[in-house]
């Protein structure tokens, strides 16, 4: 990797800056690309945007920036988007600080700022040095998301326009799972969205299908399983709850989606699950009324005192094996079921020495 240092005055750096949801950010004349494809949207918070304009302002040092050499002969930059933006938003008169826009200065405080020298790298390497080094500069600041960092990698057509449908404001993706409640946690322009939308459709690697389909014209067999799992979603569980922002729901629809279900009947069984105190894990609610698989609900655990009283009841002896343990030596065990309408009660609760618990569990 070749890396020469240059100080470049912000006037020339914002020089036919542009924001445009279709072409991207471009500025220095049209010949540097602020956000690449591989690169996240703006994420920085009025505070964080503001402290960059201060800086500025106060001539104060500003972190150095990397821009990387094309081979059309521009630029693009590798590190430095969200305080190139600030400066672009800035100056173009998006927003104000201190009640004062950029055109509301006197002229010596906009020369001031324009005059303002950035330290900027400009870097040259191969497409793997470029990677490398990407993932190195960005381990400060606002720390990239594991999306975030196979978009820098798998970048094309088809990442292009998955990004338009997943990963904007307001996307289709973020509009559809949004509409009757969210089904979705996250955010879409960190990444999360289209995170999700991988992770159903290939749970094993999300890698090893972005590399699949990288030169793929467009993401339209991602967009559609997408709308088909969401589909299957409102049609299986009409009845909107909260926790279902936190359900794999690919997993489900991959499984179950060729099987036919009475809505009516599981969302009865939800509902009374869902009064159930014992069930901790209210979002496993859903996969569990599929599967009948307790894993997913995290029953609620005897707590220390009803295990020293099932303890001082047996005089420390296992109901099973009838040998005598210390209380550390054994686990808490429900008499009759949870599944078979047992609760995590004293009453309920007898102790086991851990190689009975664990057989008696099938562990």
């Amino acid at each position: 990797m070749k890396i020469e240092l240059n100080k470049i005055p912000i006037r020339k750096v914002i020089v036919g800056y542009k924001d445009s949801a279709e072409e991207g950010v471009v500025a220095y004349g049209g010949k540097l690309d602020i956000r690449p494809k591989y690169q996240r949207e703006f994420v920085y918070k009025e505070k964080q945007r503001n402290a960059v304009i201060e800086t500025i302002k106060n001539n104060f040092p500003l972190n150095v920036m990397y821009w990387m050499i094309r081979e059309d002969g521009g630029y693009e930059v590798l590190d430095g988007q969200q305080r190139t933006i600030s400066v672009g938003q800035y100056v173009n008169g998006d927003f104000s600080l201190n009640d004062r826009f950029f055109h509301n200065l006197t002229k010596e405080e906009q020369d001031k700022i324009l005059d303002y020298e950035l330290m900027i790298y400009f870097c040259e390497g191969t497409d793997k040095e470029r990677l490398d080094w990407f993932r190195i500069i960005n381990i400060a600041g606002e720390k990239l998301t594991d999306q975030e960092i196979r978009n820098a990698v798998y970048t094309g057509p088809w990442l292009s326009d998955a990004k338009l449908k997943f990963s904007k404001s307001n996307c289709a993706a973020y509009l559809l799972a949004n509409d009757g409640g969210q089904l979705i946690s996250g955010s879409p322009i960190r990444q999360e969205y289209l995170e999700t939308a991988l992770s159903w459709i290939n749970s094993e690697k999300i890698e090893d299908y972005m590399a699949k389909h990288q030169h793929d014209p467009s993401a339209d067999e991602l967009w559609n399983y997408f709308q088909n799992v969401i589909a299957w979603v409102r049609k299986t569980f009409p009845g909107y709850r909260k926790e279902m922002a936190s359900v794999n729901w690919g997993e489900l629809y991959n499984q179950f989606k060729s099987k036919k279900f009475n809505a009516e009947k599981l969302e009865a069984e939800v509902a009374r699950l869902m009064q159930d105190e014992d069930v901790t894990k209210k979002s496993g609610i859903y996969p569990y009324v599929l599967t009948g698989e307790e894993r997913h609900l995290s029953i609620r655990a005897f707590n220390d005192k009803m295990k020293r009283e099932a303890y001082e009841r047996q005089k420390g002896v296992c109901i099973k094996c009838r040998k005598h343990f210390e209380i550390d030596e054994m686990e808490a065990d429900h008499i009759t079921p949870w599944h078979e309408g047992g609760k995590t009660i004293a009453e309920n609760c007898q102790m086991l020495c851990k190689q009975d618990n664990r057989t008696k569990s099938g562990n």
